[in-house]
């Protein structure tokens, strides 16, 4: 079973008048379902929570968890019990099992259970494969296996548009139009009482110097989503088409040439925050932790951390200090103060790591960003 929230029940509510032929008939029952909201039984939504039935989809750089639960069914002892879980992608296959060693032996409506982690790199169809093993009390060795697929082949696109002149202009156009292999949606509405509304109100006008920003995603068409190796290495996506008018009823336009992709690379040395606060008061230090990992699969690195302050970030504690040999495929977390002397949405940039065997430095910027508020403010934790 994949470890995901669970959702809201949801439901059809079928009701009519009362001079209608059922009368209080659909009304009643509604309202001895279980299911139901008390007082509003007429909304699709219920209060019980309802457990994922399928893996479904999931997106390149979220974590993926599954909960595996091997059940002893009859009504015997076997022995020797292997559970092996591996996952398959287009170009390798990885073993997430946290232990390799055989359980001795599983009773009787008995189970042996374990969870999974893996973070996604790759796009394209995965394929978690288990694996049993076991031996019956005559001496026969026994084995099957199950599978189970997910899909990672959604693609977010966030396209920032800035009226640089210096009269407002009215935004009449703003679309992706996607390449060949892939469908779009614009997430740049919400759906208020059946009508879909836009994110920027009802006035579509650009003031001078500011900037919007529009998020589109984009998803292969069936007939290539199946085609892992086609879609891992297609980089274009699409073109934007703008279309915006002047004070005076001026038409513009601009179409952008074919936008690409890149796929994630992190190199020998990734970088990535465990926890960071959304909103920090100005002049006073925050904390975040960091988390260093080393994905080389075979060479030992010493590591040195500096810390280089910006025009608004800037670092508390030593720079150029020694963080020691990390091993191959093993990960260390840091603990760092700063602070930001500008307030606003201000980008934590300035750290640089320095692998010393080599020679060689890995520099990290516009790693997250944070909040900054004045001091009289009252920030929420």
């Amino acid at each position: 079973m994949r470890l995901t929230k669970p959702t809201l029940f949801t439901n059809i509510p079928v009701t009519c008048e009362e001079k209608d032929l059922p009368g209080d008939l659909f009304n009643q029952l509604m309202r001895d379902d279980p299911s139901t909201v008390r007082g509003a039984e007429i909304l699709m939504l219920g209060e019980m929570l309802t457990l994922p039935q399928n893996f479904g989809n999931i997106f390149l750089g979220e974590t993926f968890s599954s909960y595996i639960s091997v059940h002893n069914d009859s009504n015997q002892i076997v022995k020797d019990i292997l559970v092996k879980a591996d996952l398959q992608t287009s170009s390798q296959r990885l073993n997430l099992s946290a232990s390799n060693a055989a359980v001795a032996e599983l009773k009787p409506d008995c189970c042996i259970d374990d969870v999974i982690h893996h973070e996604v790199k790759e796009i394209g169809t995965h394929i978690l494969v288990c694996a049993v093993s076991y031996t019956t009390q005559g001496g026969e060795k026994m084995y099957f296996r199950k599978f189970f697929k997910f899909q990672t082949d959604e693609v977010f696109l966030e396209a920032q548009i800035q009226n640089i002149t210096t009269s407002p202009m009215f935004m009449e156009k703003v679309s992706l139009e996607p390449s060949i292999m892939y469908n779009v949606t614009e997430l740049n509405s919400v759906n208020q009482a059946g009508e879909c509304v836009s994110t920027f109100g009802s006035r579509a006008y650009l003031q001078p110097m500011d900037t919007r920003q529009y998020l589109y995603c984009l998803k292969p068409k069936k007939e290539f989503a199946e085609k892992v190796g086609i879609i891992k290495g297609v980089t274009v996506i699409g073109k934007l088409d703008i279309v915006w008018k002047t004070n005076l009823g001026e038409r513009g336009r601009l179409q952008t040439s074919q936008l690409q992709r890149m796929a994630p690379g992190y190199g020998d040395v990734r970088l990535s925050l465990e926890a960071i606060p959304d909103t920090v008061n100005l002049e006073e230090p925050f904390h975040v932790t960091c988390k260093i990992t080393n994905c080389s699969s075979e060479r030992t690195m010493d590591l040195v951390l500096e810390m280089c302050n910006t025009s608004s970030i800037h670092w508390c504690g030593i720079s150029g200090r020694q963080l020691g040999k990390l091993h191959p495929s093993s990960s260390l977390c840091l603990a760092l103060t700063l602070l930001s002397s500008v307030q606003g949405l201000q980008s934590v940039s300035g750290l640089r790591i320095t692998d010393t065997f080599l020679k060689r430095t890995y520099e990290y910027d516009d790693i997250a960003q944070v909040c900054v508020v004045s001091s009289a403010v009252k920030v929420e934790s």
